[in-house]
C-alpha cells in the first residue's frame, strides 16, 4: 500500500457501498464539518422506488448542503450527492452530473462501478474513490478504474464491515491504497480540505 500518496487537489470523494453500508456512513457523515475544496458523491445499492428517505436521513444528519441529483445537474464542491434509486449516475467533462436507466451492473442501479468508472475517466488523479461494506463483486472493477487513472482509493477493513465480502473482493482483486476502519476514513475526508 501507498502509505504516503497524499495530493493535496482531490475534487471528489466518492463513497460507494451496499448491505451494512449505511451504518458506516452514519458514522462518518456527521462528524465531517462543512467542505470547500472538493465534492462528496453517496452511491448505495438501493431499492428501486422514488422513495427519498436516505436522502432526508443524510440531510438531517450532516452538516454538508445535500443536493438531490437531477439529470445534467451542475456539479459543484462543497455539496454531497446522493445518487438516486434505478438510474446510474455520470459524470460529465461539462461539469454536470447525468443519470442513465440501461441496464443493472452487478444486479444494481446505482452501480458502484459504474459510477467510480465514469468518475475516473473525468477526474483521474483528483479522485478519491472508497469502497465500504456490501455482499456481491459491485466497486471492484471501479476501483481499479480509479488506480488506473491516478486515483487513490480507500476499502473499508473488512473486520470492520457488517457485510465483508464486498471490500474483501475488492482487496482480493485490486492495490487498495488503504484499507480503513470508518473512524479512519474519517480522518482521511477531514484531512483533504486541510492539505
Amino acid at each position: 500500500m501507498a502509505q504516503n500518496k497524499v495530493i493535496s487537489d482531490y475534487k471528489v470523494v466518492i463513497i460507494g457501498g451496499s448491505a451494512g453500508s449505511l451504518q458506516a456512513l452514519m458514522n462518518i457523515l456527521p462528524a465531517i464539518p462543512a467542505i470547500t475544496t472538493f465534492a462528496l458523491v453517496i452511491v448505495l445499492h438501493r431499492r428501486s422506488t422514488d422513495d427519498l428517505t436516505l436522502e432526508r436521513l443524510i440531510k438531517i444528519r450532516t452538516k454538508i448542503p445535500v443536493e438531490i441529483i437531477e439529470d445534467k445537474l451542475p456539479f459543484l464542491p462543497g455539496y454531497l450527492y446522493i445518487a438516486p434509486s434505478n438510474y446510474h449516475l455520470l459524470f460529465e467533462k461539462n461539469g454536470t452530473l447525468a443519470l442513465d436507466s440501461s441496464e443493472k451492473v452487478n444486479y444494481s442501479r446505482p452501480s458502484i462501478d459504474v459510477t467510480f468508472e465514469s468518475a475516473a475517466e473525468v477526474y483521474g488523479r483528483n479522485l478519491v474513490g472508497i469502497l465500504l461494506s456490501g455482499s456481491n463483486a459491485d466497486g471492484t472493477a471501479g476501483i481499479k478504474a480509479i488506480q488506473a487513472a491516478g486515483g487513490v482509493i480507500i476499502i473499508q477493513d473488512p473486520i470492520s464491515a457488517e457485510m465483508p465480502f464486498m471490500p474483501n473482493h475488492a482487496i482480493q482483486n485490486s492495490t487498495p491504497d488503504y484499507i480503513m476502519h470508518p473512524h479512519e476514513i474519517l480522518d482521511f475526508i477531514n484531512s483533504i480540505d486541510t492539505l
